[in-house]
């Protein structure tokens, strides 16, 4: 069974005291982030992030050895992995926010992506619906009830997302040639763009991932606070799954995805504010 940790945070987690925690570079980069709300959602999500790892590996956290690399540019930003000198990563991560909500997965079974939306956030609905779902999935949002739209198309939307960050493409591979169940449904992926229509630069960093089906992905549903709809998903590789004592388990759809849930919020305050 492939089995993910999930952490949870708050906005209102934020603290200087975490700061030790980063590296140079993310401190850098921390230092020059304008808005307090995005310095805040950055500082709790590498923190958090080199909590877990850390607990993981036995290392400190601000010892994590974590890289940021673009795939297009070389620049220090992308998606964060571990880089470990002399064997390979044993554990795959995923940051997510969206609003006050800060996520962090980590799994040893395969590359993970984790995503979040808020509820409250605005959202043109339509609009993004009709960028982002395939025709099949655009013609099953319009036959539910207006009132219904909104969470379907976030519970959509966090499907796609979470496989999108599991392969490291982000949103360059055409969302609308993605395609999941439906919301109602168990999740799962049902369709991807073939590899003539995903450019070269688009193909997933993990090497392991470019022979990946459909059928490949592990994905579960999860919500955040009971109302922010957040999904997981995982491309198997078929390692050792990660427990951890104190944790508290689900197992979400007919997948096999074991969720750990863990309590961001209390790993963060163990540093003093």
């Amino acid at each position: 069974m492939i089995s993910v940790q999930v952490a949870w945070a708050r906005l209102g987690d934020a603290h200087a005291g975490l700061l030790t925690l980063l590296d140079p570079v993310e401190r850098g980069r921390h230092d020059e982030t304008v808005a307090p709300a995005d310095r805040a959602r950055f500082l709790v999500g590498c923190a958090l992030s080199r909590l877990l790892l850390g607990e993981l590996l036995g290392l400190s956290p601000a010892r994590v050895p974590l890289r940021r690399v673009c795939p297009r540019c070389g620049g220090p930003h992308g998606k964060v992995r571990l880089a470990m000198p002399d064997a390979p990563a044993p554990y795959d991560f995923s940051v997510t926010h969206s609003g006050a909500v800060i996520g962090v997965a980590v799994s040893s079974d395969g590359a993970v992506g984790l995503d979040v939306e808020d509820v409250e956030a605005p959202l043109d609905v339509e609009g993004a619906a009709r960028t982002a779902l395939s025709p099949t999935e655009l013609a099953a949002l319009h036959a539910l009830p207006p009132a219904e739209r909104r969470p379907a198309f976030l519970r959509v939307w966090t499907r796609k997302e979470a496989v999108l960050k599991a392969l490291g493409v982000g949103l360059r591979m055409p969302l609308r040639a993605l395609e999941v169940s439906a919301p109602a449904a168990p999740p799962a992926v049902l369709a991807w763009p073939p590899p003539p229509a995903v450019p070269p630069e688009v193909h997933p960093a993990d090497p392991r991932m470019t022979d990946l089906r459909p059928a490949d992905l592990r994905m579960a549903d999860l919500l955040v606070d009971g109302v922010h709809t957040a999904a997981v998903a995982v491309a198997a590789t078929g390692a050792t799954p990660v427990t951890r004592a104190g944790a508290r388990s689900t197992v979400s759809g007919p997948e096999g995805v074991r969720v750990v849930l863990r309590d961001g919020s209390a790993l963060l305050a163990v540093h003093a504010r």
